[in-house]
């Protein structure tokens, strides 16, 4: 049941990352931050909840 949680969170994440982006297409540094944090969130997600 925790694996469907993980993947659940990591599809959301990978979704808003992408909505993200797409706002925020026309700076390309911004679009890089938020690249990390989303994948900083997917790595604390799996290290310390999952």
């Amino acid at each position: 049941m925790g694996n469907i949680g993980y993947y659940i969170f990591v599809l959301v994440a990978i979704i808003v990352a992408f909505l993200v982006i797409k706002k925020a297409a026309s700076c390309l540094i911004k679009s890089a931050v938020l690249i990390a944090v989303a994948v900083a969130l997917a790595i604390i997600y799996y290290l310390y909840l999952g």
